[in-house]
């Protein structure tokens, strides 16, 4: 009798897929010890994006979260996912920075590195996994699975081999985008057990409907393990549920032997953390179903629907869904896993929001154009290639080979804002994200292990405890009930009550505060200013001010707008000079500025040549869609 062994994949791929990865480590610990219980083949706890969302949003270390979990969970194998030479982030970093982060990694907890190439590269592999071999954990090598006339099944078995001639101690079939139904299953599955001769792992998602069909199939052909999650976290764009699974295969040969009683106590923890923080369920809508056209995956369906939100084009979501094949199709194939599903992805977004194809791509998007994330399955459209970068040489050389190393840059340039080899690490990953999070852990956002140990012990009987927040910054005002807070979101409300032909000037005033709104431009742009004290620039007036008293009138400036919300950054590292400076003279096509927006660095460049006569945004501030970031008058 072949028992067939589960990975649970709730603490990551689970609430990555249906809850844009919010669930804290708080929410994690009442449950884990249940967890280790169960009789799980491993839990996936980490990778993916868990390690960007825990500094960016959750204000939490994710070393931190996994020493937590390896605490609690002694007995199952916990296990990440790996994006290759990308580890957790978006690009490629250099081969140290690869090494460094697989020994911490595995010092720390993990035990199964599962690790994969988007392109299914596996030049891009071949670091990480030897760096896994090196740290004595096992290798899990991916076949990236896709639908296009180039990814065949005879490529997904050349693909294998080559990952086992390389190391791998089994192989997982990753079905991001829950494409594979249940006869290529049973068809893939028989081929890679009889001709490759490792371990196989079956990793899909619902989206479509396939994936519970793909699980038994799989099954039936001899798979070692697959993978589901928690029934909260199921359906939908993540995993199939772990229970159906188990009820599916009792009394057969392929039995789990896992107790269905004990999964549904951990789905009540689970189910309870969900309705108490607004989760959502997994469901299968229209759009999902148009995965077998747009094959977006799982893991970006739920960012993507929250990324158009922020820029308030939800309602062209099936616009962005239809964009998605034709660019995907121009950038030769790629196979839509992260960070390609996020080049691709977020390309069509910009193709749609900006009414041009390709007039505005990311940093990313040109990178991968000029080969920097590997070779593309097919080449890319010519015209497409012209478009995005010009006459610029596409490399042909390993990606990494090209990269200095980074590891001694990294701890020099944050020095003693480390506290660990671990926090350089996440300032390698993610600079100015790290920097933001090491200035709140400074300033008393997060409580010293000894605080921390009592809280772990409080979640226990607090499930839903939230984790500190940093406070919005306020101002105040007067009124005949005494002093009121108002927080920033209510002034930019205030602001948009504002057009061109209404009163230039607002201000909120107590005894010992006193804010100005003025407008500088026919674009309905604000300043703001403390009358009295010096601006950003030193100054006694704002450049703005000095321009009207040298005679210069609304109609001589141009304003440079963002086109969509994001953060917004003077330079692209913390230690580099800014792009330009009040004064400068800028060239049509210059790069003025950075918008980083759903998880990619976006140049935005200069439609004219001119002198920059003021920046309104300070560094790694939020902007808004059609907010002014410079003004620039026209020389």
């Amino acid at each position: 009798m072949k028992k067939l062994k589960i990975t649970d994949t709730s603490l990551r791929d689970g609430h990555q897929s249906l809850w844009a990865t919010r669930m804290t480590t708080e929410d994690m610990i009442p449950v884990l010890e249940q967890l280790d219980n169960v009789g799980y083949h491993s839990l996936e706890v980490w990778g993916g994006a868990t390690f960007d969302v825990c500094l960016r949003y959750l204000n939490e270390d994710p070393w931190e979260r996994l020493r937590i979990i390896r605490r609690y969970v002694k007995k199952t194998k916990l296990q990440m996912l790996l994006r290759g030479q990308s580890l957790v982030g978006y690009s490629h970093y250099p081969d140290d920075v690869v090494k460094k982060f697989v020994e911490r990694a595995a010092a720390n907890g993990i035990d199964i590195f599962r690790i994969f190439d988007a392109l299914n590269d596996i030049r891009n592999l071949e670091v990480p996994i030897q760096a896994v071999r090196q740290a004595g954990k096992h290798v899990q090598a991916c076949v990236v699975y896709t639908v296009s006339p180039v990814h065949t099944v005879d490529h997904f078995v050349e693909t294998a081999f080559k990952l086992k001639d390389m190391g791998a101690d089994s192989i997982c079939i990753k079905d991001m985008a829950g494409l594979l139904g249940p006869y290529q299953s049973y068809e893939l599955v028989k081929l890679l057990k009889e001709k490759v001769q490792l371990p196989i792992q079956l990793h899909t998602h619902y989206i479509g409907g396939l994936a519970g069909g793909a699980c038994l199939k799989a099954a039936e052909a001899g798979v070692d393990v697959v993978d589901a999650a928690s029934v909260p976290m199921a359906f939908g764009s993540s995993q199939p549920p772990v229970e159906t699974i188990v009820r599916a295969l009792q009394g057969t040969e392929w039995d789990t032997g896992l107790n269905l009683h004990e999964l549904f106590e951990i789905a009540s923890h689970f189910e309870e953390i969900r309705k108490q923080k607004g989760f959502e369920r997994g469901v299968t809508r229209i759009a999902d179903m148009k995965v077998f056209e747009h094959q977006v995956p799982g893991g970006m369906i739920s960012n993507l629907v929250s990324q158009l939100e922020e820029q308030k084009a939800l309602d062209r979501l099936n616009e962005v869904l239809e964009e998605i094949p034709r660019v995907r199709k121009d950038l030769g194939f790629p196979p839509l896993v992260t960070p390609t599903s996020q080049i691709v992805g977020i390309q069509a977004v910009l193709n749609i929001l900006m009414g041009e194809r390709y007039k505005l791509c990311p940093g990313e998007v040109k990178d991968y154009v000029r080969g920097f994330y590997g070779r593309s399955p097919v080449p890319i459209d010519e015209e497409v290639r012209k478009r995005i970068i010009g006459d610029e040489q596409v490399i042909t050389v390993r990606p990494a080979d090209l990269l200095e190393p980074g590891w001694e840059r990294a701890r020099q340039e944050v020095g003693h804002l480390a506290e660990s080899e671990e926090d350089i690490l996440s300032y390698a990953l993610f600079p100015q994200v790290a920097l933001k999070f090491f200035a709140y852990r400074k300033d008393g956002g997060m409580e010293k292990s000894a605080s921390q140990e009592r809280r772990i012990e409080e979640a226990k009987e607090s499930p839903a405890a939230e984790p500190s927040r940093p406070l919005p910054k306020i101002a105040k005002r007067t009124s005949n009930k005494g002093a009121q807070e108002v927080n920033i979101d209510e002034i930019r409300e205030l602001m948009l009550l504002f057009d061109d032909t209404s009163i230039a000037e607002m201000e909120l005033e107590s005894q010992d505060f006193k804010l100005n709104l003025r407008k500088v431009a026919r674009t309905g742009s604000l300043t703001t200013s403390e009358p009295g004290t010096k601006d950003k620039r030193g100054s006694q007036e704002t450049q703005a001010e000095k321009d009207e008293a040298n005679g210069m009138t609304d109609e001589d400036l141009i304003a440079v707008v963002s086109p969509m919300v994001g953060t917004f950054y003077r330079a692209p590292a913390p230690d580099a000079p800014p792009f330009v400076e009040i004064g400068d003279r800028v060239e049509q096509g210059q790069t003025l500025c950075i918008v980083e927006a759903m998880k990619l660095m976006n140049e935005i460049k200069s439609e004219m040549s001119g002198r920059v006569v003021d920046i309104l945004v300070e560094n790694a501030q939020p902007v808004e869609y059609g907010q002014t970031m410079f003004l620039i008058v026209k020389e």
